[in-house]
C-alpha cells in the first residue's frame, strides 16, 4: 500500500485522491468518492475531481448518473435537485493548457434519460470553481486580497477569468452583493468572459448572417421565424416574442401553461442547431444535444422599465426561472451588435447592459467591434458563489464495481 501510495503521488495525484483510492468504505456494498455542494450563481452543482472518477466515457457517465440519481424527475435517489438548475456536474482536472490554473469541464445531467451533456458550458456555475479551487487548495494563492484564477473550460475550450475575493486564506463569503433569484446577499466574484466568442462552433456568427429565417412545421402547419444565430458564451438562438403570439412580459408560470409552446420552440432550435452544425438533423438536437443551443425569446422593455431587454431564455426543454450567465454574454453580444434581432428591440444605453428576465435585472459589461468580421471586446459579470455541504457521494457495485480501477 505505502508503495502504491508513492507511486500515485509520483504520478500527480492529490494526497486526496490517494487516500481514497485505498481507504475502507463504510457503505456496505458501494465505493464513495468525495464530493462537494457548490451553488453558482443561480444554480447549484455537484462538484467532483476527475482523478476520482473513472476516465471519460460511458463508465464515468453511468456513474454521474447513479450520484445524482437519474433517470428520475424527482432524482430521489441520488443528490440532484430535481430543476434543470440544480442537477449540474462540475469535474475538476489539473491544468491541461499552459494558461490555465485549473481545467473544468461542465456536464448538464438529465433527469427524464439517461444522458450527461458536455456540448456547452454554464456561467452560473463557473461561478463557483474559482472558490472551489481555492478552498480545496489547488491552486498556489497570490498575495493581495483577490485571487485570479484562469478556469479552462473543457467544453469549449475558452478561458474565463474569475476574481475571487479572499479571507484568511479561503474563498471569501459575505459580503454586499445580491443577485436576481437568490436571496440576501455575498461576496462578488467577476466573471471575464471576453475570450468565448465561437467557442462552440467556431464564430459569433455562425452563419455570417445577422438575421436569417428559420423554417419549421408545426402540426403540419409550415412558418417561417426571424432568427439571430450567435456564438458567445453559449451558441444561442434569438427571436422574438411576438413571432411567437406573445408580449413577453408573461411569467414561466403562464408560458408553461400555454399548450403546445415548448414543442414549438424546440422545434426551432432544432432547426437552428443545424443551421448552426451543433447536430446534422434537427430532429435529433432534443435527443443527442438538449443544453446547446439556449433559446432567448426577447421583446422590447416597457417604458417604465429599469432594464434594457427583455429576455426569456429557454433551455433543456424548460423555461429558465432566472437567466444563464452564458446567455447573457451571448444577449449582450448580440444586443450591442447592429441589424441582430435583440439590437433591433433593445434599449440604447451607455452603461452595462441590463437583462430584464422572469427573476429581475442582470447587468453585463460589454463592448463589441463592428464590420465585416465582428468581435466581442469585453464581457464580464458579477455573481456569488457558496460551497454548501462536502462529504461523500455512495455509488452501488452494481453500478461501478469494487475491482474496477480508476
Amino acid at each position: 500500500r505505502g508503495v502504491q501510495k508513492c507511486l500515485g503521488l509520483a504520478l500527480g495525484l492529490s494526497p486526496s485522491c490517494v487516500l481514497w483510492a485505498h481507504r475502507p468504505h463504510p457503505g456496505a456494498m458501494q465505493r464513495s468518492v468525495p464530493a462537494s455542494l457548490m451553488r453558482g450563481g443561480s444554480s447549484k452543482a455537484v462538484f467532483l475531481r476527475g482523478c476520482d472518477l473513472p476516465p471519460p466515457g460511458r463508465q464515468r457517465d453511468l456513474v454521474v448518473l447513479r450520484i445524482f440519481g437519474s433517470p428520475d424527475t424527482r432524482q430521489i435517489d441520488g443528490l440532484g435537485g430535481a430543476d434543470v438548475l440544480t442537477s449540474k456536474l462540475a469535474i475538476i482536472d489539473p491544468p491541461s493548457v499552459p494558461d490555465a490554473d485549473i481545467d473544468y469541464t461542465f456536464g448538464q445531467v438529465s433527469f427524464m434519460t439517461d444522458t450527461v451533456d458536455y456540448k456547452g458550458n454554464c456561467g452560473n456555475i463557473s461561478s463557483a470553481v474559482g472558490p472551489f479551487a481555492i478552498d480545496e487548495k489547488l491552486v498556489p494563492l497570490q498575495p493581495g486580497k483577490t485571487q485570479v484564477v484562469r478556469i479552462h473550460n473543457t467544453n469549449t475550450g475558452a478561458i474565463l477569468r474569475a476574481t475571487v475575493p479572499l479571507d484568511c486564506e479561503q474563498a471569501q463569503v459575505t459580503g454586499d452583493v445580491a443577485i436576481a433569484g437568490v436571496p440576501g446577499t455575498a461576496a462578488g466574484i467577476d466573471l471575464d468572459f471576453s475570450a468565448t466568442q465561437g467557442s462552440v462552433t467556431g464564430a459569433l456568427l455562425p452563419t455570417s448572417l445577422r438575421r436569417e429565417q428559420l423554417s419549421v412545421v408545426t402540426d403540419g402547419v409550415s412558418e417561417d421565424i426571424e432568427v439571430t444565430l450567435l456564438d458567445a458564451g453559449q451558441p444561442t438562438v434569438f427571436f422574438q416574442a411576438a413571432s411567437l403570439g406573445l408580449t413577453g412580459s408573461e411569467t414561466v408560470a403562464e408560458l408553461e401553461s400555454r399548450p403546445g409552446l415548448l414543442k414549438r420552440i424546440e422545434l426551432i432550435r432544432g432547426a437552428a442547431a443545424e443551421r448552426m452544425k451543433i447536430v446534422e438533423r434537427g430532429q435529433d438536437a432534443e435527443r443527442l444535444s438538449p443544453y446547446t443551443p439556449f433559446v432567448t425569446i426577447v421583446a422590447a422593455p416597457p417604458a417604465d422599465a429599469a432594464w434594457d431587454l427583455t429576455a426569456t431564455c429557454v433551455f433543456m426543454q424548460h423555461f429558465h426561472k432566472a437567466y444563464p450567465v452564458t446567455g447573457s454574454v451571448a444577449t449582450v453580444a448580440a444586443a450591442l451588435l447592429p441589424d441582430t434581432v435583440p439590437y433591433l428591440v433593445a434599449r440604447r444605453t451607455s452603461g452595462p447592459f441590463r437583462i430584464g428576465h422572469p427573476s429581475g435585472i442582470m447587468e453585463v459589461e460589454g463592448e463589441m467591434r463592428d464590420g465585416e468580421q465582428p468581435c466581442l471586446l469585453r464581457a464580464s459579470i458579477s455573481r456569488t458563489a457558496r460551497r454548501l455541504m462536502k462529504g461523500e457521494a455512495y455509488i452501488p457495485w452494481s453500478v461501478w464495481p469494487k475491482d474496477a480501477s480508476l
